[in-house]
């Protein structure tokens, strides 16, 4: 693993996205899905949910499998993280269900849907709704395809249909409902849920994988 640890800050949300990993400009920007595949994956929001960028970053917890960039393998693409990796980096996700208790998580990718779900092949789990437990918490997974360039999957049969109905079921998931209905903060405040507030604060971890 290289640079330091990528968080999407301390927003508490009854929703949560999952990333595979950092790519090599997040570490420097310090924020997840920085780059390509995060202009697809918020255009899908602003098309399906109505929640532009700044919206979706505000009210929804990104997260990630492995929260350093992994470093580049001998193609020259991202590395995805070996099997000690994903686990060293484990117990970040566990912790933060349990603190947030969510009632949606939206895996990104393979690496993320696999941490929830068994995912032999994309078309059998995208498009729909699962009912998961971990860390003691019950809810629900509606995985997503990775948005990067280097999968055509989500752009083409069956990958494009089976990923709108994907984001149909976000749109319409009371969780993700509830924050469209939520006024809007101002740039700078902070995002508190106004059902409940958590006694342990959500900070941004500096620790390496």
């Amino acid at each position: 693993m290289q640079s330091t640890p990528v968080s999407g800050g301390a927003v508490v949300s009854n929703v949560m996205i999952i990333g595979q990993a950092p790519g090599p400009r997040e570490p420097a920007l310090q924020r997840m899905f920085a780059h390509t595949a995060g202009k697809t994956l918020f255009r899908w929001f602003e098309e399906f949910c109505g929640m532009n960028e700044s919206t979706v970053r505000s009210k929804i917890y990104f997260a990630a499998v492995c929260r350093c960039f992994p470093g580049k393998n001998s193609t020259g693409t991202d590395r995805v993280p070996v099997p000690d990796e994903i686990r060293n980096c484990s117990s970040w996700m566990g912790d933060e269900i349990q603190i947030l208790q969510p009632h949606l998580i939206i895996p990104v990718g393979r690496l993320a849907i696999m941490q929830f779900i068994d995912c032999k092949k994309l078309e059998e789990v995208i498009g729909r709704k699962f009912r998961v437990a971990r860390a003691g918490h019950r809810f629900e997974v509606i995985p997503l395809p990775h948005p990067s360039g280097a999968s055509p999957w989500h752009k083409i049969l069956p990958g494009r249909k089976l990923t709108e109905r994907a984001l149909k079921l976000i749109a319409r998931h009371s969780a993700v409902a509830a924050l469209c209905r939520l006024r809007p903060k101002r740039r700078g405040d902070l995002i508190i849920h106004p059902t409940r507030l958590p006694s342990i604060a959500l900070t941004t971890q500096r620790k390496k994988c």
